[in-house]
């Protein structure tokens, strides 16, 4: 019997020693999946606080942990108002990341832990605001249509998607109809994720107006003039067709999740890839090609304390899009891939500015054609824009032609966003319509069949 005792108590030393010496190794050497997951939680636990105003539990339960890796189901976020950071780590210390908040420029990762350097990266913003009584888009009143046709359609959970938190509808450049998710509001900023990809390159077409920048630039980071990279132009970046190799997928630690949450640098991990086919033959869509496209257009300002302004003195300001926070990387650029929050009234104007052709107010902002150029298709894909948007509907990458098939105007075109973030805009219909929410790829909502419904009922 005291020999079993002995084995017994020899074996839970053994399990003991081991648990401690597997904390100890995630403690002290995390694998970089752990990393990821924390990062993720902690930047937009941060962005969701200290942008929207939410509440960091909500947020950290039902954005973070509900729909994503099952690992983030064990991440725990503390939040520091005074300091304005966020921490987040398995079980709140294993491979812990932190993310912090900037005046003017949201939250950043910080990969490297510098709170101090990120923090320095900032921009004053005087405080503006739309009028409340004024129509949209001049200010944020909305008479909303009184067809009951409409609200028959924005009130039918199917059209507007599970996880929806906003609808908006544009018609002749009013906003006819909208509708919001529970505990969301038309104040409320929300994540545009790979939309973001659209405004940036919006903000390149500022650079080009002024002669900045032009699309048939070549030779565009200095290490790449000496090799085969010194091919790749500007044009062949906006049309994701530079030849680069990018792992684009968001399933486990690949270049997107390691640049987005591991890489303090983001453009400079990206520039660093090298081609993996023919520049400008093959169609590659790569979120690190559109964080170098905003390193390139702030190298092309100069001075980087104007570069930080650009986005909103260029842009978001004339559009009256005031609420409006492009997020930049710790070392200062621009996340131009994903990481812009806006009120959907915000994500409509841009929308219907794209529809005006660049002109807002009465102001050429884009140079004239430019966004006729964005729209044309990519040499090099079929469903793509030339200008960093989408010219068939989400889910029909691989199936050209089928929204018009589905009943969908020939002209539209597409924003599209990570977890069901989209802007049709119909030109012909004189129609722009918002749709964001938190609705995962594996749910299998496709926004065509409510954009064609709204598009009969408005004709």
């Amino acid at each position: 019997m005291r020999f079993v005792v002995k084995i017994v108590k020899w074996l839970l030393g053994l399990i003991v020693l081991a648990v401690a010496g597997l904390f100890a190794w995630l403690y002290i050497a995390p694998p970089e999946l752990i990393r990821v997951g924390s990062g993720y939680s902690a930047k937009i636990v941060c962005s969701n606080v200290f942008i929207a105003g939410r509440d960091a539990n909500e947020v950290l339960a039902v954005d973070v942990q509900a729909p994503g890796h099952p690992l983030l189901r064990l991440m725990r976020v503390s939040v520091d108002k005074n300091r304005g950071t966020v921490s987040a780590g398995l079980l709140g210390f294993l491979g812990k990341s932190e993310a912090v908040s900037r005046d003017g420029l949201g939250c950043a990762s910080i990969p490297d832990g510098d709170v101090g350097k990120a923090r320095r990266t900032a921009v004053h913003v005087e405080p503006a605001a739309t009028s409340q009584d004024t129509l949209w888009p001049e200010g944020e009143r909305v008479e909303a249509s009184q067809d009951p046709v409409i609200a028959k359609l924005l009130d039918d959970a199917a059209l507007t998607g599970a996880g929806m938190r906003a609808v908006v509808v544009v018609k002749n450049g009013r906003v006819v109809a909208e509708r919001y998710g529970q505990g969301f509001s038309a104040k409320t900023p929300l994540l545009g994720w790979s939309m973001t990809k659209t405004v940036n390159a919006a903000i390149i077409g500022t650079l080009v107006k002024d002669g900045k920048m032009a699309v048939d630039n070549k030779g565009l980071f200095a290490p790449w003039k000496v090799d085969g990279r010194a091919a790749i132009s500007l044009a062949d970046m906006m049309a994701m067709s530079s030849g680069l190799e990018f792992n684009e997928d968001y399933g486990d630690v690949a270049d997107v999740t390691r640049m987005l949450y591991l890489e303090p640098d983001m453009a400079g991990f990206a520039e660093s890839k090298p081609l993996a086919g023919e520049v400008g033959k093959v169609f590659s869509y790569s979120s690190g090609t559109a964080v170098m496209l905003s390193r390139l257009w702030q190298d092309a300002i100069g001075d980087k304390a104007k570069a930080l302004t650009w986005p909103r003195s260029a842009l978001f300001e004339p559009l009256g899009m005031h609420s409006a926070v492009l997020e930049t990387d710790e070392q200062g650029t621009f996340v131009g891939s994903s990481y812009l929050y806006a009120t959907a009234h915000d994500w409509a104007r841009f929308g219907q500015f794209l529809l005006q052709g660049g002109v807002w107010n009465g102001n050429q902002v884009l140079p004239a054609g430019f966004v006729d150029w964005m729209r044309e298709p990519a040499p090099a894909s079929k469903v793509y824009g030339k200008g960093q948007l989408w010219i068939e509907a989400p889910g029909d990458e691989d199936n050209p032609g089928a929204g018009v098939a589905a009943g969908l105007p020939k002209d539209t075109y597409w924003m599209e966003g990570h977890d069901g973030q989209t802007v049709a805009i119909i030109p012909s219909e004189q129609l722009v319509i918002v749709r964001l929410g938190l609705t995962p790829a594996k749910v299998g909502y496709r926004p065509q069949t409510m954009v064609g419904a709204l598009v009969k009922a408005l004709h």
